[in-house]
């Protein structure tokens, strides 16, 4: 069954049911109304007979008092004695009792009979005097009036009752199909995105509103995009870890058959092997580091950690690695504990200043600065380099990134996952990188971690 059937048959049922207690409702209402018109018509005539009745010497009922009485034309009564005989009669011919268990009534009693073919309501009232029970009245009115009345209101109330679900039933089928139209548009369009593996298609947004439905076609259309961005980002990772796979294998392989053709060790070769050996060493530790964080199965060694002694630590290396060729100095240095993962915002540092060094020319400077701002530890790695286009800035994190135009990639370079580690890491800590750059006047990385450590430490 359709959700488009179901929901239809639900809202009949629920409009239905109401309808049907409103009819009942309506139904007993005038049922009740009636009845009691009647009954109180009963009441006035039973009380003008009572009134004009009389007891003979015999204490038998004198029909004397009734002779002028006027009744309402459809109401008849009957006055019966202990003993269960007739006394008093109107019409005369009315024999039999108006109401056979009535005239056993301790209290008034009322009664709807079919008698005859026809409808009577009667009401049935013990007869006492000062000496006791005398007798039971019986008065009835015909009330096949009120039954036609009823009949014919219940004739209305179904007919009413069956247009309606018929007509409630038709609106609900159209205005459910026209809501839920976008809802087939989003079924067919995923089948065709599945068909066709064409994760560029988009849900059309025409005749939608500012509904669950719109909001839904919002959300799916936010998901096809975001898996067309996964699904590029991997082909274009599988890709580029091929190329990087490639050239080291590639070279690896020619001096092997270099030496080969040669029958002897070639230690040129050997020193070429070993350096390709270590590059790949380096780009499978890398990608297991990414697919780890990535995964978020790369845990942090919280503790209280002291970055100043950090910064001094990558500062060395940094001399050591440099050389003669640049000069390196720290500007600012401040005493500052936050809770991190001592080795993993060292890896950070190493990342940021290993890349100063290698895109800063001969002569070139770089400046490390730590300081306290705001509850946030600020670092910052400067560097005279030929800077990063402002077009590539928004890329820079982003795997295999390089910006090929201002950092010539040569032999030696990273394969352009330093950044997209350190930003990683920075971000698990709470912290976060900033990049600021002007070409041919150098690139400057700040890098923000919180003092009070990362907000969610199983992160």
């Amino acid at each position: 069954m359709s959700l488009r059937l179901r929901l239809t048959l639900l809202y009949t049922s629920l409009l239905g049911g109401t309808m049907l207690l409103v009819s009942a409702l309506v139904y007993g209402l005038v049922n009740v109304i009636l009845l009691d018109q009647v009954d109180r018509t009963l009441v006035q005539n039973s009380t003008a007979i009572i009134s004009r009745l009389r007891m003979n010497t015999a204490n038998t009922f004198d029909p004397r008092g009734l002779v002028d009485l006027r009744t309402t034309e459809t109401v008849e009564f009957q006055v019966w004695s202990t003993d269960r005989k007739l006394l008093l009669a109107k019409p005369p011919t009315q024999r039999d009792p108006l109401d056979n268990a009535g005239r056993w009534a301790d209290e008034p009693r009322y009664q709807t009979i079919r008698q005859s073919g026809k409808s009577l309501r009667v009401l049935s009232i013990p007869l006492k005097t000062i000496r006791g029970p005398v007798g039971v009245l019986q008065i009835s009115q015909n009330i096949t009036l009120v039954d036609m009345i009823l009949s014919t209101l219940s004739l209305i109330l179904v007919l009413v009752l069956a247009l309606g679900l018929v007509f409630s039933g038709l609106s609900a089928w159209l205005v459910i199909g026209q809501t839920l139209a976008p809802l087939a548009t989003v079924t067919r369009v995923a089948a065709q995105i599945t068909r066709a593996d064409d994760l560029q298609r988009r849900i059309p947004m025409t005749g939608v509103g500012d509904d669950e439905v719109g909001a839904l076609i919002t959300s799916f259309n936010q998901v096809l995009e975001r898996l067309e961005k996964l699904f590029t980002s991997q082909r274009r990772f599988l890709a580029d870890v091929s190329h990087e796979l490639r050239t080291p294998l590639t070279v690896i392989r020619g001096n092997v058959g270099l030496m080969r053709r040669m029958k002897e060790l070639d230690e040129e070769s050997l020193t070429g092997i070993e350096s390709e050996v270590d590059r790949l060493t380096r780009l499978v530790g890398d990608l297991l580091i990414l697919a780890q964080a990535e995964s978020g199965r790369l845990p942090l060694n919280l503790m209280p950690v002291s970055l100043d002694t950090i910064l001094l630590e990558v500062f060395q290396q940094m001399r050591t690695i440099a050389g003669d060729r640049v000069s390196l100095r720290i500007a600012e240095i401040d005493q500052v504990e936050i809770v991190a993962d001592f080795d993993r915002i060292k890896q950070v540092l190493l990342n940021l200043g290993g890349n100063a060094i290698q895109y800063t020319p001969n002569g070139g400077e770089i400046i490390l600065s730590l300081r306290k701002s705001d509850q946030m530890a600020q670092i910052l790695v400067t560097d005279t380099g030929p800077g990063i286009p402002a077009a590539d800035l928004p890329h820079i994190f982003e795997r295999f990134y390089r910006a090929e135009k201002s950092r010539t990639r040569a032999s030696g370079t990273g394969f352009g996952l330093g950044l997209s580690i350190a930003n990683w890491i920075t971000r698990s800590h709470g912290g976060r990188i900033e990049v600021s750059s002007r070409e041919g006047q150098g690139t400057t990385f700040c890098v923000w971690l919180p003092l009070s450590g990362p907000p969610n430490p199983s992160a």
